[in-house]
């Protein structure tokens, strides 16, 4: 049975709550019949205009809100490529014939957005339900002083509005505070030394599930490098103080250790007295230019990536064991090694780079391999944007990703 085609434009109109599209700049786009009924405007009065001049704030009341509320809102949802839900607003309007006088009513606003394939927002989707006569309803059922209750209903809404921003201040002060804890701990690409490398660290979009990765890379004795990734569970300040400890306990036990799993091993014995250290998952590589092999130990973290050559791409997979402390009693990490040749590419990466939800990981890491043989011989900050570009989600990474793109 074949599909019906479907007409959305007059899906569109037939939606029952009110809807405008909204561009970036926040002009009506387009207006759906529900909301033009329940504004009582004509389509010509509203699509091409200027929201704010279209809906203005009641200038005969100072305590008007609505238009600010509504702003932050269409300005967040731009700025997070998500949805916002609005708390209760009262947001009165002028009737039909009726300019300069304005009626009280009362919305529930619910603002999302329409992402293009670069995961930019291109609309938004202003979506609105009037509830003024629920208002009034609930106040004459809860006294007979109806512009008291209303007053009250309005009030403990605005509360609610206030509380919200107040929640939303907060996160953002304290990703602004991870965000900069993170970029004091992570090492500057000026600092991997004569061979060509590119990193990169991408934060979450519009949350606070950050900072939990790390990267590192550390020049050791007779041309070699070791580089490194690592991912703890958790977010913000607490897996930020986490991921300080647990990168410098790697970078400090890979100067002394033999080699890969030993130094995982160390700082796997060293996460059991971190608290938040639980479960987290690193991997290590080991460049050895003279003998052009590399060794490789993981901690239930993701594969590295090796492009050779020819094109193809080798996941190192040989070498996998538990996350960092995850073992009550100590057991020896296994270790890989393989070779390369000259001109082959090492990519470190952590999962946020290539996961998204409700798909395997084995997609995920097709499209890196595919995205790396795509772009054979290209520079390594010029892959790193490329992955960066093609990989990541659009509208954003869900969780921080970081990269680590060495040349062979």
């Amino acid at each position: 049975m074949s599909r019906p085609e479907i007409d959305y434009a007059a899906v569109f109109q037939a939606l029952p709550g009110g809807v405008l599209l909204l561009t970036p700049e926040l002009v009506i786009a387009e207006v759906n019949e529900s909301l033009l009924q329940r504004a009582g405007r004509e389509r010509a009065q509203l699509v091409g205009r200027y929201l704010f001049d279209a809906f203005p704030d009641n200038p005969d009341d100072p305590a008007a809100t609505g238009m600010h509320n509504l702003r932050a809102s269409l300005e967040r949802v731009l700025a997070t490529g998500r949805c916002d839900t609005m708390a209760l607003q009262r947001y009165d309007i002028e009737p039909p014939g009726r300019p300069g006088v304005f009626e009280e009513r009362y919305w529930s606003p619910v603002n999302a957005p329409v992402l293009g394939p670069d995961g930019r927002v291109r609309l938004i989707v202003h979506r609105v339900e009037e509830v003024t006569d629920i208002v009034r309803v609930g106040a004459r059922h809860h006294g007979g002083d109806r512009e008291r209750m209303e007053a009250e209903l309005f009030r403990r809404a605005q509360e609610l509005q206030e509380v919200n921003d107040r929640l939303r201040r907060s996160h953002d002060r304290e990703r602004e505070v991870v965000l900069a804890l993170q970029e004091a701990m992570l090492p500057a690409p000026r600092l991997v030394g004569h061979h060509r490398a590119a990193v990169r660290y991408r934060p979450a979009v519009g949350a606070l599930n950050v900072c939990g990765d790390w990267y590192d890379l550390a020049e050791l004795p007779g041309d070699r490098m070791a580089v490194s990734v690592g991912d703890v569970v958790g977010h913000g300040l607490d897996a930020a103080c986490v991921m300080g400890q647990l990168r410098s306990a790697l970078s400090a036990a890979t100067l002394v250790t033999e080699g890969p799993a030993q130094a995982l091993e160390v700082v796997g014995i060293y996460a059991r007295s971190v608290e938040g250290a639980e479960s987290t998952t690193a991997v290590q590589a080991v460049v050895d230019w003279p003998t052009h092999t590399l060794a490789y130990s993981s901690a239930g973290h993701l594969p590295p990536a090796l492009l050779h050559p020819d094109g193809t791409v080798e996941l190192l997979d040989g070498a996998t064991d538990p996350p960092l402390g995850a073992r009550p009693e100590h057991v020896a990490r296994p270790e890989a090694e393989v070779a390369f040749e000259d001109g082959a590419v090492l990519v470190l990466y952590t999962d946020g780079l290539i996961e998204r939800r409700h798909e395997d990981i084995d997609v995920g890491l097709g499209r890196l391999a595919a995205a790396l043989t795509r772009h054979l011989g290209a520079g390594a900050e010029e892959l790193a944007d490329a992955l960066l570009v093609e990989l990541l989600p659009p509208g954003g990474a869900t969780d921080d990703a970081a990269l680590v793109i060495l040349l062979l």
